[in-house]
């Protein structure tokens, strides 16, 4: 009888520490849930950016521009992603597949849409000397932003 009763002391410890697990590992879960949610560590950023001298001529447009970076191994369709700026110009992409380890650049002028650089047909410049660049992925969550002017350049994602 004594057996049984270390046994079942024995049994009933290990059920109380696998419940303890259980019970610290659903926290973990529930928040994995919220990241996928709110999109985990993006693979698409902000990279370089150019504000060219102010112009309104085809080639002024068309050197400014700020590029669209995929640091990730696959590849990602920025359908429905848009740039912003702090104004509040927006530039929505379409069926863009962006390769893994690779970029495009948004220009703000007119030309040829490829997959190494995209035009807005804009008239005029949008990029200011001090700016900020906003980067949201198709259901409009911010996934980078790109600040630059007086202070020099600052990146948050």
């Amino acid at each position: 009888m004594s057996a049984s009763l270390a046994t079942r002391r024995t049994l009933a410890g290990l059920l109380a520490v696998g419940a303890l697990i259980g019970a610290a590992a659903v926290p973990a879960a529930a928040d994995d849930h919220r990241g996928d949610h709110r999109g985990r560590h993006s693979s698409i950023v902000i990279g370089d950016v150019e504000n060219a001298d102010r112009g309104r001529d085809h080639r002024a447009l068309n050197r400014e521009w700020v590029e669209v970076k995929n640091t990730g191994r696959h590849s990602v369709n920025l359908r429905g992603f848009t740039l912003t700026d702090r104004d509040g110009n927006r530039y929505r992409f379409h069926d863009l597949r962006l390769d893994g380890h690779s970029s495009v650049k948004v220009h703000t002028g007119n030309g040829r849409d490829t997959h190494r650089d995209v035009y807005q047909d804009r008239r005029h410049q949008i990029w200011d000397e001090r700016d900020t660049a906003t980067l949201r992925d198709n259901r409009g969550n911010v996934i980078d932003t790109e600040s630059w002017g007086r202070r020099g350049h600052h990146h948050q994602r």
